[in-house]
């Protein structure tokens, strides 16, 4: 029999592409490149960037705004339901959290972390709300949920309580060709876009949000560097969280510290950036897969992150740990600062582990879970 053919909304892709954007780009890519039968539909200012991702592949961009949460989950429940039936395809493929409800096609829903439920106040109080609603519709819903990690799959099942869910653990890959260890000349256009000069720096890359615990990493790297003669700076590169903790750590850093925020990157300065530093930290409070880690272990750099959620089964043994209070960062920070072979040595080790995870691997996992999906879906339609 045939394989289901797939639609996947990436209508709920950020313009700046964080995680979730990078999973649903690689993900289409991936899948186009393996001849998987999918359409994708987005809104109109990613049209041609699908079109390039998937160039074997039917991209729709919609007709309409999506671009709020509202008018999105509109659209989603109005008009992609009668997409589904226009392009005749067998299984809708919605890969941040919620799903068309009235939709007849088979449904698989990728449910990236667990946080809204076990630690709400990192979100806001209507985003917690409202996405702790949807997760529990997808997996009462959805004939397959995808998750990226066991810790997401296991927090799920304990905090939601769903019986009868099905449950897919797919792992993310990373992109070797964006993220691999940088050549001089991408160090020194990093270097360039952030306006560093020549000053060694700790870099982070990350949405400055509560989860990510940037206010411990600041203050913990202010600790770590305070006597030594000639410290490197800080580089916070990623979009402003929703709340002030981070302002109030940086007022509290020393002036004689530099610590910088870069703001957005581009794309094509990450790997200069996360393998031109001397470490990547990465003190997360949790997280559902740590696609950021990956990305800095496959660009040649050395991590320090947490054993929260599921950050261990993306960094195993090529990264360092600590804890995620300030003074345990400014242990870590300075220990491995201080000791250039156990960088080294760490970074070695993270460039070998990263070669295990592909998009590649992920888009054939996906395809056997789009395959269980549509055969269930049939079964339960009679």
């Amino acid at each position: 029999m045939a394989e289901p053919r797939v639609l996947i909304d990436a209508t709920a892709v950020p313009a700046d592409r964080g995680g979730v954007g990078r999973y649903v780009d690689s993900l289409v890519a991936a899948l186009d490149e393996a001849g998987a039968p999918i359409a994708v539909v987005c809104q109109p200012r990613d049209a041609r960037l699908y079109a390039t991702l998937a160039p074997h592949s039917r991209v729709v961009p919609t007709a309409e705004s999506t671009t709020t949460r509202t008018a999105r989950l509109a659209w989603e429940q109005t008009t992609l339901p009668r997409l589904v039936r226009s392009l005749g395809v067998d299984l809708v493929h919605s890969p941040h959290y919620t799903m068309p409800l009235a939709s007849r096609a088979a449904s698989v829903v990728t449910l990236h972390d667990a946080t809204f439920f076990t630690d709400p106040v990192l979100h806001s109080s209507v985003k917690a709300r409202f996405f702790r609603a949807w997760t529990v519709a997808a997996l009462r819903r959805a004939d397959v949920c995808v998750v990226p990690s066991a810790a997401t799959a296991a927090e799920l099942a304990r905090v939601t309580r769903v019986s009868g869910a099905e449950v897919e653990i797919i792992q993310h890959g990373v992109d070797e060709e964006r993220f691999h260890p940088p050549s001089p000349d991408e160090v020194r256009a990093a270097r360039a876009a952030i306006g560093l000069g020549q000053m060694p720096y700790v870099a982070f890359l990350g949405a400055l949000e509560p989860r990510k615990n940037v206010p411990a990493l600041i203050r913990g790297f202010a600790h770590a560097v305070e006597g030594m003669p000639d410290p490197p700076a800080l580089v916070l590169a990623g979009q402003p969280g929703w709340d002030r903790q981070v302002e109030n750590a940086l007022d509290s850093v020393p002036h004689r510290l530099r610590v910088i925020r870069a703001g957005y990157l581009p794309f094509d300065t990450l790997a200069g950036f996360l393998g031109g530093a001397e470490l990547v930290a990465y003190p997360s409070l949790g997280e559902g897969f740590g696609l950021p880690v990956l990305e800095a272990m496959a660009s040649g750099a050395c991590v320090l992150t947490t054993k929260r959620l599921a950050l261990p089964e993306v960094g195993g043994d090529a990264v360092a740990y600590c804890g995620v209070g300030a003074g345990d960062v400014a242990v870590a920070l300075a220990e491995l600062l201080g000791d250039p072979a156990r960088r080294a040595m760490l970074a070695e080790a993270a460039q070998r582990r990263a070669k295990e995870f592909s998009w590649a691997a992920s888009a054939e996992r996906h395809r056997e879970a789009y395959d269980r999906a549509w055969h269930r879906h049939r079964r339960a339609a009679g």
